[in-house]
């Protein structure tokens, strides 16, 4: 399965007429996955939390000929339940519909051992990593539930599937991330157009890894854009049917 996934060439149109939302989409994955999704024909929606990064990738987007997205700065950490209400609606009033949602934002202050690891470090963790995909998510169910055929993927990390030292709460909600993965399938279905899966990414040039890992060779790993045959694959037509699964593209690191 991973090697097809990573080979999987999808047709130029796989995403025509869907709109997607892509959480932390201002660098790495997220934004290598927005660009993806828009030049295989989805209006994307562009999330992070400075306006400034998203609006050079609205403007590289439109460039390439892509559907005009749109931009939707958030904070993950500190928002509530009605702003991911508010979020939804305000997909809707501006674009009418939600076909797929990509939560690939993700908050990692540092590693430490779980002794030194303080309340405001899990509390603002689990927030951003666990809370806020499981929120976002309920807040756009109504919106997904009338797509004709929707996707939700939630970027993991190989430390919740395998817990490691001094990874502390961010394993720990990147694992809540794969319950809530293989929970919300079960549940949904009875709602065959929704599928729900997540990828562990692996080691990649990402900006998350280049802080976790600095003495390590970042020019030898694999760039992001390795990733995104398998991001298409989840988010587009050809995965109906793959729902719970966990997607590990690398080996442990």
């Amino acid at each position: 399965m991973k090697q097809e996934l990573t080979d999987y060439r999808p047709p130029e149109d796989l995403l025509n007429g869907r709109v997607i939302l892509v959480t932390g989409a201002a660098q790495g994955i997220g934004r290598a996955a927005a660009l993806a999704f828009a030049a295989h024909g989805a209006t994307v929606v562009l999330h992070d939390i400075k306006v400034a990064p998203l609006e050079k990738l609205y403007d590289e987007i439109e460039a390439a000929g892509g559907p005009q997205p749109a931009i939707f700065p958030l904070d993950l950490v500190t928002a509530g339940e009605s702003e991911y209400d508010g979020m939804a609606s305000a997909i809707y009033k501006q674009l009418a519909r939600l076909d797929g949602i990509l939560h690939n934002a993700a908050y990692l202050s540092h590693l430490s051992p779980l002794e030194n690891e303080t309340l405001d470090q899990w509390t603002k963790t689990l927030r951003a990593n666990l809370i806020a995909p499981f929120a976002l998510t309920k807040a756009c169910l109504p919106l997904l539930k009338v797509s004709p055929d929707a996707s939700v993927v939630m970027t993991s990390d190989h430390h919740g599937n395998r817990p490691s030292a001094y990874w502390g709460c961010f394993a720990i909600a990147k694992g809540g991330v794969e319950h809530l993965v293989k929970m919300w399938a079960q549940e949904l279905e009875i709602v065959p157009q929704i599928r729900i899966n997540a990828v562990i990414p692996g080691p990649v040039q990402s900006p998350q890894r280049r802080r976790t890992h600095p003495g390590e060779l970042y020019e030898a790993l694999p760039p992001v854009e390795r990733l995104i045959p398998t991001y298409l694959y989840l988010m587009g037509g050809d995965s109906r049917g793959m729902s719970g699964s966990v997607v590990n593209l690398g080996a442990v690191g």
